[in-house]
């Protein structure tokens, strides 16, 4: 039994005991405690300049346009199962779609192609 000598207690300071004067500076000091280890290859990766006709090409063949994983699986006539696209979980997915897109970019600009075989 705890005694208050007729005094309120006020729970949220007891609660949240991690936020203290300033919530901002502990939000931002978890923030950095964050580590990507893959940062350096996405900065890299977004950084690449295509400015090659052979090396443009081979960027739109190499990376698909849609997800290869996608499937169903049909079985005498009907559906039984459903994989779903899968490339969402790469986590380069974005970096390695904003580089196709600049491979496709400089064909159409810089080399005049028609781009209609890569789509």
């Amino acid at each position: 039994m705890l005694k208050t000598n007729n005094r309120r207690i006020f729970l949220p300071a007891f609660i949240s005991p991690l936020e203290e004067k300033n919530p901002a500076v502990t939000k931002k000091q978890f923030a950095q405690r964050k580590l990507d280890l893959l940062q350096p290859l996405r900065q890299w990766l977004d950084k690449i300049e295509i400015q090659n006709r052979k090396l443009a090409k081979f960027i739109a063949k190499l990376i698909p346009a849609q997800c290869p994983f996608e499937r169903d699986i049909i079985l005498f006539g009907r559906k039984i199962a459903h994989i779903p696209p899968m490339c969402k979980l790469n986590p380069l997915y974005d970096e390695f779609v904003g580089l196709r897109f600049r491979a496709l970019c400089y064909l159409v600009d810089k080399c005049g192609e028609d781009i209609q075989s890569y789509c």
